[in-house]
């Protein structure tokens, strides 16, 4: 039975796996987007929405605590919790999304793309014309 049992090993030994996804997650927050295979892809989109969340939290310093518990950057952290979230102050979750993209010439394992979902333009829109 497969009660209570969480995300894919991927076929690597626990440390090697949280590892390789933080490093998935540091690249996202770095460049936007990132190009990976499926089954990381979906576990990656997990992992980046909680480092999202918990940078939204009220008290900065506690923000850049839980999200250097993952991300495997400083610089990349203080980039999550003074850049990237707030831009979703608005939004409950669903910061990433997920596109199915192509194969991959080696071994042509399917690939997708995580990328970060632009903010509502409609509320920044809002926001502007509050503030003139």
């Amino acid at each position: 039975m497969r009660h209570r049992v969480k995300g894919k090993k991927l076929g690597r030994p626990t440390e090697h796996r949280m590892l390789m996804l933080r490093n998935l997650v540091t690249d996202l927050m770095e460049h936007g987007k990132v190009v990976t295979t499926i089954a990381r892809a979906k576990e990656l989109k997990r992992l980046a929405d909680k480092v999202i969340t918990k940078g939204k939290q009220q008290d900065k310093v506690k923000a850049i605590r839980d999200v250097l518990a993952i991300v495997t950057r400083k610089d990349i952290a203080y980039k999550v919790v003074n850049e990237i979230a707030p831009k979703y102050a608005n939004r409950n979750g669903g910061y990433t999304r997920l596109l199915h993209y192509d194969f991959r010439k080696g071994d042509a394992a399917p690939t997708a793309i995580v990328m970060l979902v632009e903010p509502d333009v409609k509320e920044t829109a809002e926001e502007q014309s509050q503030e003139q």
